[in-house]
């Protein structure tokens, strides 16, 4: 059983890798799904990725609206820590199809511009259900 468990885990970890082309990037995302909501050192825990690897990759996440943050309030002195939660799966892939239409289309455009004049150029459109109109 566990087996099986470790197995699908690793086949959804190499899936998110190849969306956002990074292994540290990739095992945080997958953590902050499982988890919703962490700070930074239950990610480096979690992950078991040097922390500076979590704190590099966080940083970058957020830059591209992965990951979303909030400030934690903290009686303590220092600095108020922040919780991390993801960008949506379904956002995750809708992002990562308008970007493979953009690259298809351009290849498209290319080849129409090459060919003798034709005007018949259809854009590629991915559609991604949410499932809200299965209803």
């Amino acid at each position: 059983m566990r087996k099986a468990w470790y197995h699908r885990d690793h086949i959804l970890e190499s899936t998110i890798q190849d969306l956002l082309k990074s292994r540290a990037q990739s095992r945080i995302y997958l953590f902050l799904l499982r988890k919703h909501t962490s700070k930074t050192e239950d990610i480096i825990k979690g992950t078991r990725l040097h922390p500076s690897t979590v704190r590099e990759s966080l940083s970058k996440m957020y830059e591209q609206k992965l990951v979303f943050r909030k400030k934690i309030k903290n009686n303590t002195i220092g600095k108020n820590p922040y919780i991390y939660f993801p960008l949506p799966p379904l956002q995750l892939l809708k992002r990562y199809a308008k970007q493979i239409e953009d690259r298809l289309n351009h290849i498209a455009l290319l080849g129409a511009d090459i060919s003798s004049g034709q005007d018949s150029y259809q854009p590629v459109t991915i559609n991604i259900d949410d499932g809200e109109d299965a209803l």
